[in-house]
């Protein structure tokens, strides 16, 4: 199943099914008043959404109305959680030669994660708003799951038995701001602007073999002002969501709607570029002494999709302007 959230004249949104080619789609508040609480009761309205998604798909639904993707919300524009790793062990050495960090001992045996906010997730329109460009404006690509409760304790091997829906995000990183907040030891919040979601999420099974191990077995695709700049493939994750999903849940459960990140999609095969601009500064570093790659301006634009064997984009595409936000006179 895929499905979205509209904007409508609700404050959270409208929840719809998405047929598989992304053109219709159709209301399901009368199944779940938001993607959120469809998570919530899985159980209950999983049958029921799947029949009126198989109708969605083969045969006309009177009820049923073109799809656009410019009124997407994110699927979820408000969560209890949002749970961001970084699983790419690859992206994790360039970091630390791009921030002159010591490596993180154990980087390779527990997975890295850090708490986020999930009370402003934007759509895959969604202005990039920032106050100055001086932060270091950097997008960010990675897969994402959505899961329902998991009980604390949950091991690994019975961790994806929870996850409900997948996604790509735009995780965006203000890298001015990062290296205090990495250095007090507390995580993220400056640094990191509301994240940008793709306008669907589908179920595990819409993705067909490229889901298996816990990864999403697709190249994400990230344009830069119309330019191609990576396509690294989401299967090198060091960590799969299952042991990222265990990790989290060692000491307490996690709530029907926490939302885990994979982190920035990362590769050691520099032919295939980059999901974020701080990597490549650091190749960058490493090829020619110095940092040629500016970051992010006013009025860039960054492109991010995956697609399936035959091409279909299955999350459709996000796509992000950056602009200037104006902040209000006290």
């Amino acid at each position: 199943m895929k499905l979205a959230t509209l904007k409508c004249d609700q404050a959270n949104g409208c929840p719809v099914l998405v047929s598989q080619d992304q053109q219709r789609a159709i209301r399901i508040d009368h199944l779940a008043p938001s993607v959120l609480s469809a998570i919530a009761n899985w159980r209950e309205v999983e049958s029921e959404l799947q029949a009126l998604y198989k109708q969605l798909n083969t045969a006309e639904v009177e009820s049923s109305f073109a799809f656009d993707p410019e009124q997407a919300m994110a699927p979820l524009p408000r969560t209890w959680q949002w749970l961001d790793g970084s699983l790419f062990l690859s992206h994790g050495e360039l970091m630390q030669l791009a921030f002159n960090l010591e490596p993180i001992e154990g980087a390779d045996t527990i997975p890295l994660i850090y708490q986020g906010a999930g009370d402003d997730l934007r759509g895959p329109r969604a202005d990039l708003e920032v106050t100055t460009e001086e932060h270091g404006i950097d997008f960010e690509g990675e897969f994402a799951v959505v899961v329902d409760e998991v009980p604390m304790g949950t091991p690994a091997d019975k961790a994806l038995d929870y996850v409900r829906l997948v996604m790509i995000a735009n995780d965006v990183s203000l890298r001015a701001l990062a290296p205090r907040e990495m250095r007090t030891g507390f995580g993220f919040v400056q640094a990191k602007p509301s994240t940008a979601f793709s306008p669907v999420a589908v179920t595990p099974d819409e993705l067909g073999a490229a889901w298996k191990d816990g990864r999403v077995h697709l190249d994400l695709e990230i344009e830069w002002n119309g330019r191609w700049f990576g396509n690294p493939n989401g299967g090198e994750m060091h960590f799969g969501f299952h042991e990222l999903i265990a990790h989290a849940a060692l000491t307490r459960r996690l709530s029907a709607g926490t939302i885990l990140g994979s982190g920035t999609v990362s590769t050691r095969d520099r032919s295939r570029g980059s999901a974020c601009i701080s990597e490549r500064r650091a190749i960058d570093i490493i090829e020619s002494g110095e940092v040629k790659t500016p970051f992010m301006k006013f009025g860039d634009r960054v492109r991010m999709t995956a697609r399936l064997a035959d091409g279909d984009a299955v999350f459709g595409e996000i796509d992000q302007q950056v602009t200037q936000y104006k902040v209000a006179d006290a």
